[in-house]
């Protein structure tokens, strides 16, 4: 029978740490509003809140091998130490130790920050012993104990929830059983259950997100967590018997070709998981509790993104032919029109007649795109009363550089140099190429005075590559190394404002959002599927950091663009497109999103997500409609409806949620709109396919 060893309160969460006969500790977490039962019955064997495996030691058996490598023999020698409990600067840390009787002990790290609804969790392992020791697998977080509330095995009672990701299909939502999963009990309850899933690579939102959900629909509890990390990860869900345990972490040599070597005295520090617990019945309401984790880094990040200005990029303006003479044009069209970034994008330093995609790596502006030099660009930008702003990619190297044929300084699998399609990597642990970019990245940011950075990353690396123990720890270092290499920018450049792009939206994870101001929240830039992805978003990262682009083209319809302006409702607004060519009644539409977009920024920045409509079962071709309420933590709301491709109703109607004001303020749409509210409902009547209306509410 388990012990109760601690119980903590943290927030509306609470923290219990359980102990066996074993000296094996166990974690479970439960809303403090919902006290555990004490009547449940369940055979449920103790799931160890650390979980690691030593290369040497023997694996779990009950057909684990190949599968996971959780609660083998490295995780049964570890026996309870202590647990330490510390207060400072309204955080509270829990520190368990762990310890295994060859030298190795194990840190177990949980913290919680008063006014927060997260818990951040990471392991230490220590080699306090004599050899060097190889881990394969080291967890950042493991909790056990779902659900506590329901006896069993808890049969058709639990939802999985994850979030899908493919380039320009970012953030699908897939909720299934644990019976569709194959997680329910084998009928002797020794075998071993587990889905193990994730990415291998430098894209770490590259097929799923870092995000998992675990739904008690009986008692309306929701378990879950986001992994901080920028290469290859993984998380597992986990049973044998009626215990259902959830962990997250580098992916492992099974699933990630990782290993480490740790040196006697050396220790190693996993990854951040971001952890919450919360009794609800909305998957949105709960997973605001893991996006507003990073609400703190957001609030201390520049200034003059505290408002959420307007970006104008080039990009679909100019396709990466960028030039003083061109971007001077735009300028004409753009100023005193109420953006405050202008960006330049890539192609600014290519050759004649070489692609953008092919040129990266060298960074010397192109003569003949500035024949007076970028500095004469950046003065135009600054007199339009807008702050310039430029592309890099910055870990990449295109074929047509000169830094291409740097091979000494690239990375290289199997000896041989790592190398794509269209590009190849540089070594970020290359002391001669962290001065390269000093030189030619921090260098041309401080000489031009740019304070934007648009960072894309274009492709990915793979399992890893040489010059580590492995090919995992490999591309983990390169990957660390790349991330410090951001910090030092903006330890070089305070205040500057960084966009986190790769390929889009293949960067959305924890770690990256709280170093960077803003993401490109993916590269469907043209699409009718825009306001589905960046919808789907909401539950992984901040609106106020989701970068959408209204790309306008001359031969838009009025329709058109009022649907393109409205999908940067859900996030960031950026523009690009033939702003040169579009007449007074296109740019009439615009400034009235830009004016509207302006008026629901704060709610944009601080509120509560919910969305109504039908599924909508194909991204690229979908049909149906979409609603978005957004309730703000200033007491207003907007309301956002887009209809999709076939038969859509005449009236569509939504109920506004709990707390939402019940007047309307301002209305966007292309023309006149058949809009009322009830009795707390609203109403869009005849819109038709392809259309957008948004209306903000306050308070009566």
């Amino acid at each position: 029978m388990d012990k109760l060893l601690k119980e903590y309160g943290l927030g509306d969460m609470t923290a219990r740490y359980e102990i066996n006969e074993d000296k094996q500790v166990g974690l479970v977490l439960y809303p403090a509003e919902l006290p555990l039962p004490e009547n449940i019955s369940k055979k449920a064997a103790l799931d160890s809140l650390v979980q690691v495996k030593l290369a040497g030691d023997m694996y779990n058996g009950a057909f684990a091998p190949g599968n996971t490598l959780r609660n083998g023999e490295s995780v049964r020698r570890l026996k309870f130490e202590s647990q330490e409990c510390t207060e400072e600067d309204h955080t509270t840390t829990v520190t368990t130790n762990m310890k295994d009787d060859r030298g190795y002990r194990i840190s177990h790290i949980l913290t919680y920050t008063a006014g927060e609804k997260v818990l951040r969790m990471c392991s230490r392992f220590h080699n306090e012993s004599r050899k060097p020791v190889f881990i394969e697998m080291l967890a950042s977080c493991s909790i056990e104990g779902i659900s506590p509330y329901l006896p069993g095995d808890c049969s058709e009672s639990i939802q999985i929830h994850r979030l899908q990701s493919r380039w320009s299909q970012e953030g699908r939502l897939k909720t299934e059983t644990m019976e569709d999963l194959q997680l329910d009990t084998s009928w002797t309850m020794e075998a071993v259950r587990c889905e193990r899933f994730g990415q291998t690579g430098s894209l770490p939102v590259n097929r799923y997100f870092p995000f998992l959900a675990v739904e008690d629909k009986e008692s309306n509890v929701f378990w879950g967590m986001q992994l901080a990390h920028n290469a290859s990860w993984q998380m597992e869900i986990y049973r044998e018997d009626e215990n259902i345990a959830v962990s997250a972490g580098l992916a492992d040599r099974e699933f990630g070709h990782w290993m480490k070597q740790i040196e006697p005295g050396e220790s190693f520090l996993s990854p951040q998981a971001i952890v919450s617990v919360a009794r609800t019945d909305s998957l949105e309401i709960f997973t605001r509790r893991l996006t507003d984790a990073g609400q703190r880094a957001a609030d201390s990040g520049p200034a003059c993104e505290q408002e959420l200005p307007v970006i104008f990029n080039e990009y679909c303006t100019t396709w990466g032919c960028p030039s003083h003479e061109n971007i001077c044009a735009i300028l004409e069209k753009i100023k005193g029109r109420g953006f405050q970034y202008f960006v330049i994008d890539c192609g600014w330093y290519k050759a004649d007649g070489v692609p953008w995609d092919i040129s990266m790596g060298d960074y010397i502006p192109s003569e003949s795109l500035f024949p007076k030099g970028l500095d004469r660009t950046v003065e135009a930008i600054r007199e339009a009363g807008l702050k310039p702003g430029i592309w890099f990619e910055i870990e990449n190297v295109g074929q047509a550089s000169e830094a291409y044929r740097q091979t000494e300084h690239l990375l290289k699998l199997d000896g041989n140099v790592l190398t794509t399609t269209r590009r190849r990597f540089w070594d970020m642990n290359d002391p001669w190429v962290q001065d390269h970019l000093q030189e030619r990245v921090i260098g041309t940011l401080k000489k031009y005075g740019f304070e934007y950075m648009k960072m894309d990353y274009n492709d990915t690396i793979g399992i890893g590559c040489d010059g580590c123990e492995s090919l995992g720890e490999g591309l983990r270092r390169n990957m660390e190394a790349a991330r410090a290499f951001v910090e030092k920018v903006k330890e070089e450049i305070p205040g500057i404002v960084l966009e986190n792009c790769a390929s889009g939206g293949h960067r959305l994870e924890p770690g990256y959002m709280a170093l960077t101001s803003m993401a490109s929240f993916s590269d469907a830039h043209e699409c009718p599927e825009i306001p589905i992805i960046a919808a789907n978003l909401h539950r992984v990262i901040l609106p106020r950091q989701s970068q959408i682009w209204a790309v306008i083209r001359k031969t838009d319809s009025l329709k058109r663009i009022a649907y393109s302006m409205a999908n940067t409702f859900l996030g960031r607004m950026c523009i690009s497109g033939d702003v040169r060519e579009l007449d007074d009644d296109q740019w009439n539409l615009i400034d009235r999103g830009i004016a509207f977009y302006k008026k629901i920024a704060p709610v944009i920045k601080e509120g509560q997500t919910y969305r109504f409509g039908p599924e909508v079962k194909s991204i690229r071709h979908p049909k149906g409609w979409q609603g978005i309420v957004r309730v703000g933590d200033n007491g207003e709301a907007y309301v956002l409806v887009h209809t999709f491709h076939g038969e859509v109703p005449e009236e569509i109607t939504i109920q506004l949620p709990p707390g939402c004001p019940q007047h309307i303020k301002t209305v966007y749409s292309d023309g006149a709109k058949d809009i009322t509210l009830e009795d707390h409902l609203i109403i869009f009547r005849n819109l038709q396919e392809d259309e957008a209306a948004a209306v903000s509410l306050i308070p009566q």
